[in-house]
């Protein structure tokens, strides 16, 4: 039992340094293309890469459901640990955007008006919905693949945070890029709005793009021993 609670702390302790640093980033420097869009991208990259050499060793560093549903679905993590891991990640991503809160309460200006949540733009519901899929998908199936192979351990933190990165510098201009459901809760609950009555779409849609990475893995995997 101590061996899962220090799991659980890490999977919050993680999941606050992302939100915080990855929304804290869009909220002070704003989504345009003349920086900031890239600056975003590499932030929430980058917490990846950080957190992934602190708490690997202990948790794996999931810090998001996506990749915890995607571990289950795969039978590397048991049912009480996924439901200790995502209870964990959402604590950490309110914890996250929670002090993000507090620095606009002390006069920050929040460029995105929302704790850098997410939003559907001009691409709709069913366009935001896909785009997520799509977006988790590729992260996923990413996370799966590298962290599969034993001899790719050194560099697996890199390649996931990287892959991050990508995904934003895509995903930003339509969604702001959730592929995490605890990171689009929090802040979406703290700004309410149009984020709030929203953020179905960044719970649903990576959960099924992180399923569907997890089966084609499966295919692929069993494709290839045949």
């Amino acid at each position: 039992m101590a061996g899962n609670i220090k799991k659980y702390i890490a999977e919050l302790i993680g999941t606050m340094v992302l939100v915080f640093m990855g929304c804290g980033s869009a909220m002070l420097l704003g989504c345009d293309a003349d920086g900031g869009h890239l600056a975003v991208a590499l932030t929430f990259g980058l917490s990846i890469v950080a957190m992934a050499y602190v708490i690997g060793n202990i948790s794996g560093c999931h810090i998001n459901p996506a990749v915890s549903l995607a571990m289950l679905i795969n039978k590397k993590l048991s049912v009480i640990d996924f439901v200790g891991y995502v209870v964990s990640q959402i604590i950490g991503a309110f914890a996250g955007a929670g002090l993000l809160k507090l620095f606009v309460n002390f006069g920050v200006e929040d460029l995105t008006g929302g704790l850098g949540s997410n939003g559907i733009g001009t691409i709709g519901v069913a366009g935001a919905f896909v785009a997520e899929i799509i977006l988790t998908f590729i992260f996923i199936l990413t996370i799966i693949g590298v962290t599969s192979d034993e001899s790719k351990g050194g560099v697996a933190g890199i390649v996931i945070g990287l892959t991050l990165t990508f995904v934003h510098i895509v995903g930003i201009p339509l969604t702001g890029t959730s592929v995490n459901p605890a990171r689009s809760i929090a802040p979406a609950i703290f700004a309410g709005g149009d984020s709030l009555a929203n953020v179905w779409i960044f719970i649903a849609a990576p959960l099924v793009g992180a399923a569907l990475a997890a089966i084609v893995y499966k295919l692929i995997k069993e494709a290839k021993k045949s």
